[in-house]
């Protein structure tokens, strides 16, 4: 495997920088609410005009088909610019639309994906419920075939942006008299349909981003199937490859500027001796090395993901290792800014605000997409070959 890049892969790099220099919006990014669907639609539309959007889809869907090198120097630049994260867009440019392009139908895709790509069509996920979180094989929430529709009925909760959403991936299931993982279907649930209620649900960092949705009723035509009926749990785990796999890429690389940003922090901060600053303590910078070999680490690990990925249609379940990976090590970083801060953190304004806001959101890197236990239970079980344990 080679880490190097080619004097085209470099020019490449540079007309990236380029562009970025010239577009990245200057305003401040809403964090919730219709302000941030208008700020995140339009970003994805200005990336679109300008050849830019969809860097991972397939050409012939709108997207740019770029190797996934390319893909990885977006991804670098774009951290480097300081450009804004997809944000509500993420579902459906990152797990959503791939899945609609490889389980879909011509009719979906048709429908869907053009909508995607041009930053018209928000998606959300409708995967969790109160009684089965990591655990999606129980799943409960149901859809009984009535003529040419499911009628849906039951609830989701952490639902990210349904409060903003056009579509949903909605997972229910369809076989009354089915167990765990069989009799599951994966639906594409229109949000504006009657019977659906959405209740924004305030999380510790002050934001609702997040939702419990309740179906009353709900009739989606059946055409919205994705896969076929009974063959949700197939699709889901499609779904989920993608947001454990390629998806963390652009989280990856912005963790470890976080973590650059952490060390200049310590330089500017009172230290535990209340003389000196925080990066002249041997404690803290023992702890800033560490953090920042282990950040070396995951970039080792995304590059080899990527050198995988290139022989492989569909990211595997070694992308687990590094979505685990990654959601630990965010949060150890940011417990490493709470305690630099000190008292300042708990003020949540100046400099400590942003450091405050991300280490009360990040509580959610290891729970989004799979708990750490279930990630390490998909490398045990996927990945190692190791028998599963005892229910």
């Amino acid at each position: 495997m080679d880490f190097t890049f080619t004097v085209e892969e470099e020019a490449f790099r540079e007309e990236v920088r380029t562009w970025l220099r010239a577009n990245v919006p200057t305003e401040k990014r809403p964090k919730e609410g219709q302000a941030m669907r208008a700020f995140d639609t339009a970003w994805q539309r200005r990336q679109h005009e300008s050849g830019w959007g969809g860097i991972a889809w397939p050409v012939e869907y709108g997207g740019q088909g770029l190797s996934l090198v390319q893909q990885l120097i977006w991804h670098e630049e774009y951290v480097r610019a300081e450009a804004p994260p997809p944000g509500c867009m993420f579902v459906a440019l990152s797990h959503a639309g791939p899945t609609v392009m490889l389980r879909g139908n011509a009719e979906q895709r048709a429908l869907h994906i053009p909508r995607i790509i041009r930053g018209e069509a928000v998606w959300c996920q409708g995967f969790s419920e109160p009684g089965a979180g990591s655990d999606l094989a129980s799943v409960r929430a149901r859809g009984v075939v009535d003529g040419d529709d499911l009628v849906v009925t039951g609830q989701k909760v952490w639902t990210s942006y349904a409060d903003v959403a056009d579509y949903q991936e909605l997972l229910v299931r369809t076989d009354p008299d089915s167990q765990r993982h069989a009799g599951l279907s994966w639906v594409i649930c229109d949000m504006r349909a009657p019977g659906i209620t959405v209740r924004p649900i305030r999380t510790m960092a002050g934001i609702t981003t997040f939702a419990e949705v309740f179906y009353d009723e709900v009739r989606i035509p059946l055409g919205q199937v994705v896969g076929g009926l009974g063959e949700g749990w197939s699709v889901a785990m499609s779904t989920l490859s993608f947001e454990r796999g390629t998806a963390m890429i652009p989280h990856q690389v912005e963790l470890q500027r976080t973590v650059e940003q952490l060390i200049a922090l310590a330089g500017e901060v009172t230290g535990p001796d209340g003389r000196r600053p925080a990066a002249a303590d041997d404690e803290v910078r023992s702890r800033l090395a560490r953090l920042r070999a282990e950040v070396a680490a995951m970039r080792a690990m995304t590059y080899a993901s990527i050198s995988r990925a290139q022989r492989e249609d569909a990211p595997g379940p070694e992308g687990a290792m590094i979505s685990l990976y990654f959601g630990e090590l965010f949060q150890r970083v940011h417990d490493a800014a709470m305690d630099i801060l000190g008292g300042e953190s708990i003020e949540r304004q100046g400099r400590a605000e942003a450091w405050t806001f991300r280490y009360l959101d990040g509580f959610k890197h290891t729970i989004a997409g799979g708990t750490s236990e279930i990630r390490r239970n998909i490398i045990g079980e996927r990945v190692l070959g190791l028998p599963r344990g005892r229910a």
